[in-house]
């Protein structure tokens, strides 16, 4: 029998495997919008669930893709088709997800009403970490986690390990068991996040044994938007305002997530709730031009001018940077401004919307989740908003 000390060691060194191969990826979200084709799921009084589910799972994804450069967004569906359970889990197994998250939108039957947003993970009904759901969980990631055993010197590394034995189930079962922790983690961000945004009810984060996310290997999530029987939450559903602010909840809660037990520099949350205040640096820094299509220079921005003013942030930090750290990452010449106890820099500072997603685009090598900002004054605005403004001055 293997001792603990050695079994604790095993389960250390296969986590810093995982870790270490999964730093070397981008990050991969699976996104599944639920039912399709003849799976219309609960029926409304005057829409279906499946389509509400996929447009609001594309606005999520939508958000991703343009917010986080650092991510793949995969899609078990981008259309009215029906894809099976089993195939959906499969699609985030075979990509080597590192989240899974189903989109769905609930129903009561005979007439019953209620309101509200729910998150439901992997367990046993009930939100107490219960671990019912592991061990049918186990064989897919003891499949999925078998690159592990093919890399080089595996038998130095894991010497006296056996794939097959009883002590290489508690290791997967231990993995199993931070899975359901981020899984849970990322529900109670969900709830708060989603309701939030939305102004919907909180009906809190719950445990069942679910098919969909049980077949799969990694931390996952099923969220159920609101009640399709309930009148007034069947036609906020199905408003524009309700796809918006459905999907800056979701992304939000992703991006909370994503930094918690991802690290690295994150992207702003979208719905600042308290104004900000920012100074306009220097248009462009020299060295950040290209030579061949330099940035042309604007007029510089007057305290005055009304017009949204663009910039792109490049770094997020809990601290004031020193200048040595300032140095080290390559900001000598970033400003930056202070939001809800963050520090964020930001390079250039312009009225042409343009010219600075140009300076993006220059900074992407260096800087790969840089990202267009927009203000008005001292307050920083929805940069779609700016966008549509700018656009509108031309």
């Amino acid at each position: 029998m293997i001792n603990k000390k050695i079994l604790f060691s095993l389960i250390t060194l296969l986590l810093v495997a995982i870790t270490s191969n999964a730093a070397n990826r981008r990050f991969t979200l699976v996104i599944d919008p639920g039912h399709g084709g003849h799976d219309t799921g609960a029926m409304g009084a005057f829409s279906k669930e499946k389509d509400i589910n996929l447009t609001i799972a594309l606005a999520f994804g939508k958000l991703v893709e343009r917010s986080c450069p650092d991510v793949k967004v995969v899609y078990t569906r981008r259309s009215d088709v029906f894809i099976p359970l089993k195939d959906r889990a499969d699609i985030a197994n075979r990509n080597k997800a590192d989240l899974f998250v189903s989109v769905h939108t609930n129903a009561l039957p005979g007439g019953h009403i209620a309101r509200g947003f729910q998150t439901y993970t992997l367990g046993s009904g009930r939100a107490s970490g219960s671990k019912r759901g592991i061990v049918q969980n186990l064989e897919v990631a003891k499949r999925e986690n078998a690159v592990i055993y093919l890399e080089k010197d595996y038998r130095q590394t894991y010497q006296g390990f056996d794939p097959n034995s009883s002590e290489s189930n508690i290791m997967y079962e231990f993995i199993q068991d931070k899975n359901m922790e981020q899984s849970v983690a990322l529900a109670k961000l969900m709830q708060r996040n989603v309701c939030s945004a939305t102004g919907r009810a909180d009906m809190g984060a719950h445990q069942d044994n679910l098919a969909v996310l049980r077949l799969s290997s990694m931390p996952s999530c099923l969220l159920e938007l609101g009640f399709i029987s309930t009148p007034d939450e069947e036609q906020f559903l199905n408003t524009a305002d309700a796809v918006d602010r459905y999907a800056k909840g979701i992304f939000n809660a992703f991006v909370a997530y994503k930094s918690k037990y991802y690290g690295g520099d994150i992207v702003v949350p979208y719905k600042v709730t308290e104004p900000v205040k920012s100074t306009i640096p220097n248009i462009v820094p020299d060295q950040y031009k290209e030579s061949e299509t330099p940035v042309p220079a604007v007029e510089p921005v007057q305290e005055t001018d009304n017009r949204p003013v663009f910039k792109v942030q490049v770094l997020t930090s809990g601290h004031k940077l020193s200048t040595k750290e300032k140095t080290s990452r390559g900001l000598e010449d970033a400003d930056f401004y202070q939001e809800n106890n963050t520090y964020k820099y930001t390079y250039g500072a312009s009225n042409d919307y343009n010219e600075i997603n140009r300076l993006r685009i220059q900074l992407r090598d260096k800087f790969p989740e840089a990202f267009v900002i927009a203000f008005k004054g001292d307050m920083k605005m929805d940069v779609r908003e700016a966008i549509k403004e700018f656009k509108q001055n031309k």
